[in-house]
């Protein structure tokens, strides 16, 4: 993972967390493991996605998709 990336996940990644726990009244291990565990998350730190300059509402939303229907929509901006 590039030096950028890596700085960006740790801005994204707290705020990504906090969010799943609101909006899914989890606990921040349950939000952690379920982040961590989904394919949002592997590719986030690819730089070739380019994820990681997403906004947390809109990656929220892709992790929500995934959630749902095991499968993210990627925008046309990634």
């Amino acid at each position: 993972m590039a030096e950028g990336i890596k700085a960006m996940l740790e801005l994204i990644v707290p705020r990504l967390v906090k969010t799943i726990m609101e909006e899914r009244g989890v606990t921040e291990n349950e939000a952690l493991t379920l982040l961590y565990s989904s394919k949002l998350y592997e590719q986030l730190d690819k730089d070739e996605t380019k994820l990681w300059h997403l906004s947390v509402p809109t990656l929220y939303a892709l992790f929500c998709e995934e959630q749902e229907t095991g499968h993210i929509t990627y925008p046309e901006e990634a």
